[in-house]
């Protein structure tokens, strides 16, 4: 059950303590997009989320990873001016392998941010990097992503029976 507990907890992107992260020699932070970064609806990057992610590149190596298409993450990738990888196959390593290599990385500066424990938290602990859950921005999600908040909600069930995690308890 460790697998799907995440790091660190919170809210969204702009309550996570990037300074802890630093501390601990993070030096890439790897973002998914839906949900995570902006609405699935939205073409392109919300203008705080854009200001936040400009505001980290001064300290770190900031990267999208998403299982979406090339054409949905494009837009993202070219408004903030980061790179990444579409398809990333999440909760498989494939993506995180590819951005290790090829950013000379080492497991233990990279960290995975997103908002599903399904797919974003378990592929970052699989890798053993360090992982950040957040609360999704919104309710509407792609077809795949009804079924894995169901596989979730299972999943923090038996978490909040054993008091390991608790949605809405933010730590980290």
């Amino acid at each position: 059950m460790g697998i799907f507990k995440p790091k660190m907890y919170k809210k969204n992107i702009f309550e996570i303590d990037y300074e802890k992260l630093k501390s601990l020699g993070i030096k890439c932070l790897i973002f998914d997009l839906d949900n995570t970064l902006g609405l699935i609806e939205q073409k392109k990057c919300p203008r705080n989320t854009k200001k936040l992610i400009k505001s980290l590149q001064n300290d770190f190596l900031v990267l999208i990873s998403s299982n979406n298409t090339k054409d949905r993450i494009t837009p993202y990738l070219k408004d903030l001016g980061v790179g990444g990888v579409s398809f990333s196959l999440k909760p498989l390593t494939r993506g995180l392998r590819k951005i290790k290599r090829n950013y000379n990385l080492k497991k233990k500066e990279m960290c995975m941010i997103g908002d599903q424990i399904v797919t974003d938290v378990l592929s970052g602990n699989r890798f053993k990097i360090y992982t950040v859950l957040v609360d999704p921005l919104g309710e509407k999600d792609l077809k795949i992503t009804g079924l894995n908040r169901k596989v979730e909600a299972k999943i923090v069930a038996r978490y909040e029976k054993k008091g390991l995690f608790e949605r809405g308890k933010y730590y980290g």
